[in-house]
């Protein structure tokens, strides 16, 4: 009978009855300023969070549209943790930016993200709403909506396909997943000029 070796994150099967090795990795964790409780319950909280990730949809265009076939049977956004949408900024994780945005529309984006609680993330969703798109040369449309607020995850398309918008909101859970949420700073603001 052949015995199953445990498989643990970051450590060798050779050293996983040397007390040694668990001394040295408390004493790095120790060295770089985290703690095991206190890591270990980082990524316990990063987990929860980039699964269960609640976005405020603001569509204005086509993009849209497709962003609404994700909810659909064969795309279905709820085995990824992402399918709750809120229509208030205060319930709402992270905006989610569909579409073309004027200067006229500006200043309502720019209010719904102010009043959205921090921690809070950013997805630009198209060509439109990532450099105007084919409004590019117009005098009506923002070039790009990380003018006005800061952008976590770009994802490209006219409008993009479905794989695409699972391929970025996965990176945006992954970049969740990296954060310290007990402490640190993960992001800067652009200051107000």
């Amino acid at each position: 009978m052949e015995v199953k070796k445990p498989a643990i994150r970051s450590m060798k099967y050779e050293e996983f009855k040397n007390n040694d090795y668990l001394e040295r990795l408390v004493d790095e964790l120790n060295r770089n300023g985290a703690g095991v409780v206190v890591g270990t319950l980082d990524e316990l909280i990063n987990w929860g969070r980039s699964n269960s990730l609640w976005s405020l949809t603001f569509g204005t265009s086509c993009c849209a549209i497709e962003f609404m076939a994700l909810g659909a049977a064969r795309y279905d956004m709820a085995r990824f943790g992402f399918e709750v949408t809120r229509n208030s900024p205060r319930q709402a994780d992270m905006i989610m930016v569909l579409g073309t945005i004027t200067y006229k529309m500006a200043p309502v984006l720019k209010r719904l993200y102010d009043q959205m609680a921090e921690p809070k993330y950013v997805v630009a969703v198209g060509g439109c709403t990532i450099s105007g798109g084919p409004f590019v040369k117009s005098y009506h449309v923002v070039n790009g909506i990380d003018k006005i607020i800061p952008v976590d995850v770009f994802i490209p398309g006219c409008p993009p396909r479905p794989e695409a918008f699972y391929y970025g909101m996965m990176q945006l859970q992954r970049k969740i997943k990296v954060e310290k949420f007990l402490g640190g700073v993960n992001r800067k603001e652009k200051k107000e000029e």
